[in-house]
């Protein structure tokens, strides 16, 4: 029985978590009905690892920024290498990049500064902004809202966590939220709520492996085949069959991350 489509829509293959073992988590990933992983490349001076990954493996895309927690540690990203960068064609989203006050409040300036350098590469390569937000839904709110009034772009609220007022404000922009593992624990009730509460054509899946993997292999490394336990508790999160619930999230996937759905291996 083959198993329906679904999209991994963010994960660390370059992580050492997968070192010697791509080949077999990939074919896992595909075994469990994903057909395309988006790898998310944290800090520029990892790009070349990253895209080579991309340029093995069919599937996997890529996108590139500075992760908010390492910005005081690593150069800031111009707008320059971002746009360079995005001539890749494997290269399909600007992140992730964001705010994180809950470990690295201290840097919260040179956080923000960051942000609208990628969010400016996201308004000019025309590929969507990969937000990751902690601990910071005020500031996140504001930029995003002020930054988009000075021009439109389009971004997913990564391994979406965060607050129903971050939510409603981002989906007011017309922004997309993203359903992690996060969603399936036994204490998630009020994030399940927030997701339910969205539109349906707004919702990603996803993964964030090797991190936050899902019930019931909570605690265990994550890996993209595990998109498949998410997306079950999204169907009922929004009271749909398996079948098309993972059908709505690949054809949102696609109309965010134009680029990959465009993309052919020929």
């Amino acid at each position: 029985m083959t198993r329906p489509a679904i999209v991994d829509s963010h994960c660390h293959l370059d992580f050492p978590d997968f070192e010697g073992e791509l080949p077999d988590v990939i074919a896992r990933a595909t075994e469990a009905g994903v057909t395309r992983m988006v790898s998310i490349c944290t800090k520029l001076r990892n790009e070349l690892v990253v895209r080579a990954i991309a340029e093995t493996y069919d599937p996997v895309f890529y996108a590139v920024g500075t992760h908010p927690m390492s910005v005081a540690a690593e150069p800031m990203a111009t707008l320059d290498q971002l746009l360079e960068i995005a001539k890749h064609p494997k290269m399909v989203g600007i992140g992730e990049t964001g705010l994180d006050y809950h470990y690295t409040a201290d840097t919260k300036d040179v956080q923000q500064e960051s942000l609208r350098v990628h969010i400016e590469a996201a308004r000019q390569t025309g590929l969507p902004l990969i937000i990751h937000a902690r601990a910071a839904d005020g500031d996140m709110a504001k930029i995003l809202s002020e930054e988009y009034h000075n021009g439109a772009f389009t971004c997913v609220m990564h391994c979406f966590s965060s607050s129903a007022e971050l939510a409603r404000a981002a989906l007011d922009l017309g922004f997309y939220l993203s359903m992690s593992g996060i969603a399936t624990f036994k204490k998630s009730n009020d994030l399940r709520e927030i997701f339910a509460a969205a539109p349906v054509d707004r919702i990603l899946v996803e993964t964030d492996a090797p991190y936050l993997a899902p019930q019931p292999r909570r605690g265990k490394r994550n890996e993209p085949a595990y998109t498949a336990m998410t997306t079950q508790t999204g169907a009922e999160v929004f009271s749909m069959d398996y079948d098309a619930f993972a059908a709505q999230t690949s054809a949102n996937f696609d109309r965010l991350f134009a680029k990959a759905a465009n993309w052919s291996a020929s």
